[in-house]
């Protein structure tokens, strides 16, 4: 069962080599890994040119930002599963993906897998200052304020052939309507691992400043009524709830 990594990157020198070593060191044998560039000036891709040997395929081209990378990426993909590992995420060891593709292999009819993740420090791996801790999907997941982390989501590829690819009009929470498409509108069996599976660096797009904060909840909002789906009254309340309990 071939798993497809899609790294996106776009002037991401500073990090993305961590990123690369972090999959090749994975202990699972069939890997197809991607890296989708922006066309990068930072030297990016001159890192990335010292593993080219060991990388399944590079495309670095102007995007429309990172879910248009992803969606690219999604389309050259040839794995059975595809999940997404970004330019400044590192998984959380080097069984990670023997750990997934097991969850897959147990039950033929798993079609989504995702985990915990571990928010750290830039410069500092190994400083764990939140912990997203999921839970198993049930009816009312989304409307009681959870959602899955994205970085840890992964689906095999018929999802993305029968729900679709992110909706690129989202600019910072097509991840949230993605996944809102793929739980609530569509009944794909899904297993939850109590597990950390990914460290994600503090300081993403989607919350780097209050503005982006306002933006990406709008966003969440209208992905509800953008797909005829009943907005809860108490979701962001209980998004808010949900955040916090992340420090504790």
């Amino acid at each position: 069962m071939k798993i497809s990594i899609i790294t996106v990157a776009y002037n991401s020198a500073k990090t993305i080599e961590e990123t690369i070593r972090s999959v090749l060191s994975q202990d699972y044998g069939d890997i197809e890994y991607l890296i989708i560039d922006g066309k990068s000036t930072d030297g990016t891709l001159d890192i990335i040119n010292k593993y080219k040997a060991e990388i399944s395929n590079v495309i670095s081209e102007a995007d429309e930002g990172i879910y248009d990378a992803m969606n690219k990426g999604i389309k050259v993909a040839t794995g059975d599963i595809i999940g997404f590992l970004n330019s400044d995420d590192v998984f959380e060891n080097e069984s990670v993906l023997s750990i997934i593709a097991d969850q897959f292999l147990k039950k033929t009819d798993t079609y989504v897998v995702y985990g915990d993740l571990n928010y750290v420090l830039q410069d500092d791996l190994t400083k764990v200052k939140r912990r997203w801790i999921s839970m198993p999907y049930y009816q009312k997941f989304f409307d009681d304020g959870h959602v899955p982390p994205h970085p840890t989501l992964y689906a095999k590829k018929k999802v993305y052939e029968i729900v679709g690819h992110f909706n690129t009009n989202y600019k910072l929470a097509a991840d949230y309507e993605f996944m809102l498409r793929l739980f609530k509108k569509h009944n794909f069996n899904s297993v939850y691992i109590a597990l950390a599976l990914v460290k994600m660096r503090l300081g993403g797009a989607t919350n780097k400043n209050v503005s982006n904060i306002i933006k990406g909840n709008k966003e969440i909002l209208n992905s509800w009524t953008a797909n005829n789906l009943s907005l809860p009254l108490t979701l962001m309340p209980k998004r808010v709830y949900r955040r916090l309990i992340q420090f504790i």
